[in-house]
């Protein structure tokens, strides 16, 4: 349930406003040079402060609790954790009884009982895209030359983000938006047909990002309103290079050497401060509310970062699974 990987394998744990959230990694091998520093950079790109984000503020230090000694990795399973802090648990109360629409409220109580932790969303909050990070920063260690790009390119509809963000704030609203991502110098043959193809492991992937509701590869839908002597990529050479790239780096589920292009589309934030409906389970009559808490205008802007880490996790697993095939 919280595990993925055949090689490079990691598995999540903690909750929202639980004590602590964190991942184990297992695979990874040893030698590798671990500081504190390297993890900095994506770790911030995920932290909120921009127009749009949560308030909410975590140090957000990460704190490895096993799989490294004197700065490099043993090769034994790699704990990473983090702390929670500021958390304002109150703010969730009327969600025993309430479950906000668009959200796991519901679904989690129906499916744990009501045995699951509700404060913030719980394990099926966003908080859990912080070990993930961290997960992809190690997993970025181990694929080198290849290197990954994650941007977001419209947000609300709109390729102008900021004056979209502006607008659903002052409608006390929240939007989506769509994160592009570029895989560059990936060799030819990472994938397997079928079940196993970066299509299919990227998107396994990519979905257990809370919010992500779809994804392409290349030209994507827009294939669908192609002509084949449109879509088809002319091979230049026997490198594989293409003179256009409409299957996004893939052929057959195996990567083709050009680069691997994919895009991700995230649902507005379901939580938002204009008042909503939603039944009440103590009475099973529909209720109006207002959601409390710290929340992201537009969670899209933070999703960049982690859409790269999960990139990074498929790539590095299908490496090391090459690597283990060719003997």
């Amino acid at each position: 349930m919280n595990s993925f990987g055949k090689n490079f394998r990691i598995q999540l744990y903690g909750e929202s406003h639980g004590p602590a959230v964190g991942v184990i990694v297992d695979g990874l091998p040893a030698g590798i040079p671990i500081n504190l520093k390297d993890f900095e950079r994506d770790i911030s790109r995920r932290k909120p402060g921009a127009v749009g984000t949560t308030a909410r503020s975590e140090t957000d230090i990460p704190l490895i609790l096993s799989g490294c000694f004197r700065d490099l990795t043993t090769g034994s399973p790699l704990h990473i954790q983090f702390v929670n802090g500021d958390i304002r648990s109150a703010d969730y109360e009327q969600q025993q009884k309430i479950p906000r629409p668009g959200h796991a409220d519901f679904v989690a109580a129906k499916k744990f009982g009501g045995f699951h932790d509700y404060r913030g969303g719980g394990h099926f909050s966003g908080r859990l895209t912080l070990p993930i990070v961290a997960a992809g920063v190690l997993a970025k260690k181990i694929i080198g030359p290849i290197e990954l790009e994650a941007t977001l390119i419209e947000a609300g509809g709109s390729n102008d983000i900021q004056k979209a963000i502006e607008m659903a704030i002052a409608n006390q609203d929240s939007i989506g938006g769509i994160v592009e991502c570029k895989i560059q110098n990936v060799p030819i043959g990472l994938g397997e047909p079928f079940f196993d193809s970066i299509e299919s492991k990227l998107s396994h992937l990519i979905f257990s990002i809370p919010a992500i509701k779809g994804i392409e590869f290349g030209s994507g839908f827009l294939a669908a309103k192609m002509k084949g002597s449109q879509h088809n990529d002319s091979i230049l050479n026997s490198s594989g290079q293409t003179q256009t790239n409409h299957a996004g780096g893939i052929n057959g589920g195996i990567s083709n050497g050009n680069p691997i292009i994919f895009r991700v589309a995230i649902k507005p934030t379901s939580s938002i401060g204009a008042i909503q409906e939603s039944v009440n389970l103590n009475t099973n009559q529909m209720e109006s509310f207002q959601i409390q808490g710290r929340h992201d205008v537009c969670i899209a802007l933070r999703v960049p970062v982690v859409v790269e880490a999960v990139a990074a996790i498929v790539i590095a697993d299908l490496i090391m699974e090459s690597k283990l095939n060719k003997g």
